[in-house]
């Protein structure tokens, strides 16, 4: 059995070594899968001096079942939904809708809280690496790669540290580059391959966010009156 990573800054660290030929590209943007993938996110962003911003998606859960998923929704009114889940528990239309709504209005509530006033970043014309603490069904990530691709990118990569293999090869057809660190198998779950693995408040992902941006501007200034060439 692999040795599990120590805490998702570990991780993101060793996530950033296998992106190393993304370094310095300034057409290049780093976009995190809240709460966890931002701890991830602001290890790779530093690394590869690229900007830093969140992209939300929600899952829909089935009622009274909360943890399996029947969809997700994401920014820019995408929604994906699981027709083999819709099937066998029988969830009708009107179920569905009023589950989206209830998970629309807290995706825009942690896009506010998260940004706390800084606009999102382009997406269009640009290589955009999606981040995450890990990958297990890769309902989440599938659902941010079609809302993100609606925004008219030049690349889509998708970047983690673990997943499960089977996940790995399903969305390697759906993007342009995919970076899966580790694909350990048998998978069980994302958590048990890191020893430190807390869920992170609201408050801590928009931290996160706000030291990462100071960081980039920090490093640019920098750059810039040194002459560099980024």
């Amino acid at each position: 059995m692999e040795n599990p990573f120590y805490d998702r800054m570990e991780a993101g660290q060793i996530l950033s070594a296998e992106l190393q030929h993304y370094s310095d590209w300034p057409e290049v943007i780093v976009l995190a899968l809240p709460r966890g993938g931002v701890a991830v996110g602001v290890e790779v962003a530093k690394e590869l001096h690229a900007p830093l911003d969140i992209f939300v998606v929600r899952k829909l859960g089935v009622p009274g079942q909360q943890e399996l998923a029947m969809g997700a929704i994401a920014s820019g009114g995408i929604r994906i939904l699981n027709p083999n889940v819709v099937r066998s528990f029988e969830i009708s239309e009107e179920t569905i809708n009023a589950v989206a709504s209830r998970e629309q209005r807290e995706l825009e509530r942690r896009e506010r809280f998260y940004r706390d006033g800084r606009h999102p970043l382009e997406v269009r014309g640009r290589i955009v690496l999606i981040v995450d603490d890990g990958l297990a069904t890769g309902a989440t990530m599938k659902a941010a790669v079609a809302a993100i691709r609606k925004k008219h990118p030049a690349r889509i990569i998708v970047a983690v540290p673990v997943a499960a293999p089977e996940t790995c090869a399903e969305l390697d057809q759906e993007v342009d580059e995919l970076v899966c660190a580790r694909t350990p198998d048998p998978f069980m779950a994302v958590g048990i391959w890191y020893r430190h693995f807390p869920q992170l408040t609201d408050e801590e992902v928009r931290d996160l966010l706000q030291s990462s941006a100071e960081e980039y501007a920090s490093f640019h200034a920098h750059a810039g009156r040194h002459g560099d060439i980024i």
